[in-house]
């Protein structure tokens, strides 16, 4: 499917088309459309892949799909929703939602104890379309509800007033269009090589190459559902990894660690004598199967049969290795008989490479056999469903090659043995599977928080959750562990819901690993030990124990903190504690997104050392949507986010809150006028004796957003203790100097400066790093100012590297406040 319908708004009595395509060989000339899984009447259709639906009414509003077919198959659209609105309805609201953010430690708090002040949001829903936009086919962007007037108001803060602007207005303009991209990086499974100028792919088309780091970058094609990247390693040491990845469609970027499995050293073979190829026999195993060749298997491209001796490589994924399902190839999913994407569940892939011993041509082989050992099929009825699938490049989904059947005992002395066996042709698809389809399915419902406060106003967007189904768990009869079936999902406003395999009988007969990463950095999960505490993990009790859930440390301290386990078990429709997540049915899909945060969920959240943000014109990082331009706005172009950071070194006995306060600082509008606040504790160096290390970020300098003037950032950092400046960078001093004009910088318990328009680097202290994604630009800035490089990237701080101000910090008298107390108490006097 190449085109999917679009969601649609509109009033009733509008006319709206929906458009979908697909292609195939034979081209598919049969269209079906379907309103909330009802086919449609053929009189409702147009001929061909188009929906015209007019003079809608209420009763018209709801999901709409397509459903093309050849005599290749069937494939499904994805659904379009209508809203159709009553006349006089509207579709934006000129009253924001309600939406908080927390005010600075020094403002006071309200009458309920908070220190969250509204600054309200308008939920970027589409408008209702016009005349003019009826196709709804390939048409321009289309109308969004957003921001349309904003207020600035003023809190008293510690004997200040500090400017905070809320939306007042919301309206109808043009929808933003946002970059879609998937950053990461490519790496060998086995010993974390990088693919350096490895060819990308997407469908047959060549998109670029991987960095000599393996870092690569894709920018996502409009209206694409799945995004199907094949890496192919250049100097054939690894086998090509064809990966669907996950993204945000609402903008910015997602990053995706890849890995690739090595190809397994290639053996020598007598093209005209019979061979047998083991699948699976690593570390002691009993192998999965087998790959036979008859005599005379091997073909040239042209049908000659090629007798001669022939490199093989057969590289064997193995799902009993709890470590290759990162690198397994493709999301494990076919298109059924009804066109719909549906899973598999795997018992292991083999990529085959065969070549003549001499010239190092590519081989193809004529019928040959695979034979898969019976014991290695742990569920009974799975012996019956077992098929053999390839995989398609373009699409990424496996397609049946044919069916296993049982066949008698083996040779050599495994008389005791029975084996499925399947009939294939190797000709250009060199990927192949031994899967079955699985109808016992669920959801599984993650948030993701920024602390662990988990307040719902406060969770995390564009964060990527990956599954692993784990079946069966240790203790269900007779079954050893193994990897099935794996998962990956971005979250939105509301979270995201996992497909999960599960089981309404037996709750431990599947299992799910589940981790949660943004910008390449693991959040953590909720803990399961001493005690498990049903509040803080986000599901209750009973339902709790009966998915028994453990974090990765459970049983060892010393393991990571970034991934749980539980069983899957089915919910019971008719036990009211299991019907509220944060297991759901597969057919309750649209339940498990809509479920209100006070539902049952499971959790991950952010671990941040003490750190605050402050934005005078509210921002969610997470949802580029929420930006609004405004020439006090931290980040003046939702395309590109600059992250700037300086690095302050503290000799101390103990860690300090360091403050940047940023204003405009050249710029005719926004000259005094406060941009944002930024506090950072410092790090201590394990290396060096009462010496920590701080980095700041503070606004960059350049153009505001209306891209006419640049302005230089005034920043003022200052650390929150009795500290004194004792050194500043003698380049960065250098550099100020040299391009005034220069901020004052007369306390010698504060610095200043007007921030440098260019991207200095560690050797002034200043680090700068620009990407589509503005947590993924800070995070890459964060580890070089944390190393002190430009192209480095450390957790751990290296408080005298890079280094642009230092201040010496003691503990003051009782009674005496510090400069950083005073110019909040009395900020005209300090």
């Amino acid at each position: 499917m190449v085109l999917h319908p679009k969601a649609q708004v509109r009033v009733a009595g509008q006319d709206v088309t929906f458009c979908c395509k697909a292609s195939g060989t034979p081209v598919p000339r049969k269209y079906y459309w379907y309103h909330n899984g009802m086919l449609l009447e053929r009189k409702a259709q147009q001929p061909g892949s188009r929906l015209a639906l007019r003079g809608l009414s209420l009763e018209q509003a709801g999901t709409y799909h397509c459903k093309a077919s050849s005599e290749a198959g069937t494939i499904r659209s994805a659904p379009a929703q209508l809203t159709v609105l009553a006349q006089g309805q509207q579709s934006c609201r000129s009253e924001p939602e309600p939406s908080l953010v927390e005010l600075p430690s020094e403002c006071p708090q309200d009458a309920t104890g908070s220190r969250y002040y509204n600054v309200g949001r308008c939920p970027p829903s589409p408008c209702a379309g016009g005349p003019a936009n009826a196709s709804g086919c390939g048409e321009a962007t289309g109308q969004c509800c957003g921001v349309r007037r904003m207020e600035l108001r003023e809190i008293p803060c510690a004997g200040s007033l500090l400017p905070i602007k809320v939306v007042a207005e919301c309206g109808c303009g043009p929808c933003a269009q946002p970059r879609v991209l998937v950053q990461g990086r490519v790496t060998a499974a086995d010993t974390g090589e990088p693919l350096r100028f490895g060819h990308i792919f997407l469908g047959g088309r060549k998109v670029g190459f991987t960095g000599y780091k393996g870092s690569f970058t894709i920018e996502v094609p409009p209206d694409t559902q799945r995004l199907v990247a094949r890496f192919v390693d250049r100097q054939q040491r690894l086998v090509d990894a064809l990966k669907v990845l996950p993204f945000d469609r609402r903008g910015g970027s997602v990053y995706q660690e890849v890995k690739m499995l090595r190809k397994k050293e290639p053996v020598d073979l007598d093209g005209s004598h019979g061979n047998a190829i083991p699948l699976g026999e690593a570390r002691g195993r009993e192998p999965i199967g087998e790959l036979v060749l008859p005599a005379g298997a091997f073909l040239r491209p042209s049908g000659e049969v090629f007798n001669g001796t022939v490199k093989a490589s057969v590289t064997f994924l193995d799902p009993r290795d709890m470590g290759t399902a990162s690198a397994a190839s493709s999301d494990l999913s076919f298109a059924n008989a009804e066109g719909e994407i549906v899973p598999l569940r795997t018992y292991g892939m083999f990529s085959v490479d065969f070549r003549e011993g001499e010239s190092g041509a590519a081989l193809q082989t004529g019928p040959v056999q695979v034979r898969m050992d019976t014991r290695q099929v742990w569920m009974p009825e799975h012996l019956e469903k077992m098929k053999l699938w390839s995989l398609n490049p373009d699409t990424g989904l496996w397609e049946e090659e044919g069916v296993l059947r049982p066949a008698g005992g083996s040779r050599r002395r495994r008389e005791e043995r029975t084996f499925l066996v399947g009939n294939l042709e190797i000709r250009e698809r060199r990927l192949f599977n031994l899967d079955v389809p699985e109808d016992r399915r669920c959801f599984v419902k993650v948030r993701a928080y920024s602390n662990e406060k988990f307040n719902p106003y406060e969770q995390l967007e564009g964060v990527v959750i990956s599954l692993v189904n784990l079946e069966p768990q240790p203790g269900y009869p007779t079954n050893p562990r193994a990897w099935g079936r794996f998962d990956s999902v971005v979250t939105g406003p509301n979270g995201a819901c996992l497909p999960a395999f599960c089981d309404s009988q037996r709750p431990d007969a599947y299992s799910a690993y589940v981790t949660a990463t943004l910008g390449g950095e693991e959040l953590e999960a909720v803990a399961s030990s001493p005690k498990l505490n049903p509040g803080a993990i986000g599901v209750s009790q009973p339902y709790l124990g009966k998915l028994g859930y453990r974090r990765s440390d459970h049983d060892d301290p010393a393991l990571k903190k970034t991934a749980f386990q539980i069983n899957v078990a089915k919910p019971d429709p008719n036990n009211v504690d299991e019907n509220n997540g944060p297991i759901y049915s597969y057919r309750s899909l649209q339940e498990c997104e809509a479920a209100p945060a006070s539902a049952n969920h499971l959790r991950f959240y952010r671990v941040e050392v003490d750190k605050y943000e402050y934005n005078v014109v509210p921002f969610k990082e997470s949802d580029l949507t929420s930006w609004t331009g405004d020439y006090l706005s931290w980040w003046p172009n939702p395309q590109e986010f600059r992250a700037c950071f300086i690095k302050v070194q503290i000799e101390g006995p103990q860690e300090y809150m360091v403050r940047s306060r940023n204003a405009g600082g050249t710029h005719p509008r926004t000259r005094g006028q406060l941009y944002g606040l930024r506090d950072t504790r410092s790090v201590r160096d394990m290396q060096l004796q009462s010496t920590s290390g701080a980095c700041v970020e503070f606004k960059c300098s350049g153009m505001l957003f209306d891209q006419s003037l640049l302005d230089r950032t005034l920043v003022t950092v200052v650390p929150q203790g009795s500290c004194r400046r004792t050194a500043t960078n003698a380049l960065l001093r250098d550099y100020l100097s040299r391009h005034p004009p220069l901020a004052d910088n007369n306390h010698t318990g504060a610095f200043a400066m007007l921030a440098p328009a260019d991207p200095l680097g560690h050797n002034y202290g200043i680090y700068t790093v620009t990407d589509q994604n503005p947590r993924l630009a800070k995070e890459i800035a964060i580890g070089r100012c944390f190393d002190g490089t430009s192209d480095g990237f450390s957790r751990e701080m290296k408080a005298d590297a890079g280094t642009a101000v230092t201040f010496t910090c003691q503990e003051r008298p009782p009674g005496r406040e510090s400069f950083f107390q005073r110019l909040l108490t009395a900020p005209a006097e300090a």
